[in-house]
């Protein structure tokens, strides 16, 4: 098969790096992909919110099967013009990407289907969603409604710290994704992900996972795209798993069923779980980054396989392979991020790092200037390591990080601490 994944960051290293060791891929491309990815897959200038662009490309390359990486190609339609030229997609339609692309349309459907998630409310001006949290009081959530590249999010622990919220959305700090808000009761618990693979009418439930969203030791500091992750997330039990199966995805697939908007590609589950009870805090409709690169570090091969059967509505009959193992994932970002960073600070140390089934580093924003590695963004590289235990994987993870020579670049020393 020749395959296109579509993206540039770790998440897609991650997928093009599983895709590869599988004897079905023949050619891979990924567009626009990083040099990073260079010794996996070829890369393609491409631009991935253009359908009539990647539709193009598969027909010029014989591609067989496309793997949509991030959301915004998604909420732009692509997998939509793709399905509608005949070629197999990995990923939802636009209209089942709303359960990402706006937080409301995601709490209707909870509502719909009577899935445990937080209590909320929508405003679509300042001066209300004021006086809600003014008579709500602190702690309290509020999210700007659409995709604001996983920064559109502050758990306020003050009424000043909600308030302050209310203006940066309205205010136009996330553009269009906070014309409206909602506000939600904050849920006190352990949070953790769950990724589910659905064709539109099966589920196969694929891995849990647990990332490290703040900056700082100790989870401390301002949220970031994500800056560590393990899996599996010993928080997720088995028991816990078949009633969040049962209770709130398999319902919410039926409810996008019913709607006309059949949900097809990765669910992907944020869950607050507390007392053995778990509620939604929001539908990703894509693999998480930097989850995904421990959940293809555990996968492998068989990653392929799976994909194919969600694409080709045959998940009835798939199977997910367990090793009893683990994986962990430190990310290495830029000296100033999530604030302002600068770009083309030099990396030493990366080429000639081991790479094998249980230790890699992946790209997430790399460039390749006169032989040398040079910074091209917030989040950089990803150690990954994988492991009998967590406590192995966790070795092998910062073995590596700490092999990374980078002055201009920093990384959190305790992701996995909770686990271990």
């Amino acid at each position: 098969m020749n395959i296109l994944i579509l993206g540039s960051g770790g998440r897609e290293h991650a997928l093009a790096w599983a895709v590869r060791q599988n004897p079905k891929c023949d050619r891979l491309f990924v567009a626009p992909g990083n040099p990073g990815m260079a010794a996996v897959a070829r890369l393609a200038e491409l631009d991935i919110l253009s359908g009539a662009a990647v539709i193009g490309f598969c027909e010029e390359n014989a591609i067989d099967l496309v793997i949509v990486g991030p959301e915004a190609p998604l909420a732009a339609g692509v997998a939509d013009d793709l399905r509608s030229a005949g070629i197999l997609v990995f990923g939802p339609s636009a209209a089942a990407a709303r359960l990402e692309a706006s937080k409301s349309f995601t709490k209707e459907i909870c509502d719909a289907c009577n899935a445990p998630t937080a209590a909320w409310a929508r405003f679509d001006a300042a001066g209300p969603a004021r006086d809600y949290i003014r008579a709500k009081g602190a702690p309290i959530v509020v999210k700007a409604d659409g995709l604001a590249a996983g920064k559109g999010v502050t758990v306020a622990m003050t009424e000043d710290e909600a308030l302050s919220a209310i203006d940066d959305a309205f205010g136009g700090t996330f553009g269009d994704a906070g014309a409206e808000v909602v506000i939600e009761e904050f849920m006190s618990g352990e949070e953790a992900s769950f990724f589910i693979l659905c064709d539109g009418t099966d589920c196969l439930p694929i891995g849990t996972a647990q990332d490290h969203k703040r900056v700082g030791e100790g989870d401390t500091g301002p949220n970031t795209g994500g800056m560590g992750a393990y899996s599996p997330a010993p928080v997720l039990t088995q028991a816990i798993q078949d009633r969040v199966m049962a209770e709130i995805v398999q319902p919410t697939v039926a409810e996008m069923a019913r709607r006309g908007t059949p949900f097809q590609g990765i669910l992907y589950a944020g869950l607050m779980i507390e007392d053995g009870h778990a509620r939604l805090v929001e539908y990703n409709v894509r693999f998480g980054d930097p989850e995904c690169q421990v959940l293809m570090m555990r996968l492998g091969a068989q990653a392929l396989d799976l994909i194919l059967a969600c694409a080709e509505g045959r998940l009835a009959d798939a199977a997910v392979t367990w090793a009893e193992d683990h994986a962990l994932t430190v990310v290495l970002a830029a000296r100033g991020y999530p604030g302002t960073y600068q770009k083309g600070s030099e990396i030493g140390g990366l080429d000639g790092l081991p790479e094998d089934s249980t230790r890699i580093v992946f790209h997430a924003g790399t460039a390749r200037q006169d032989g040398k590695w040079l910074a091209n963004g917030g989040r950089v590289l990803t150690a990954t390591g994988r492991g009998a235990t967590l406590a192995e994987a966790h070795e092998r993870a910062y073995a590596l990080a700490d092999a990374i020579d980078w002055p201009g670049g920093f990384y959190r020393r305790d992701i996995g601490w909770r686990a271990l």
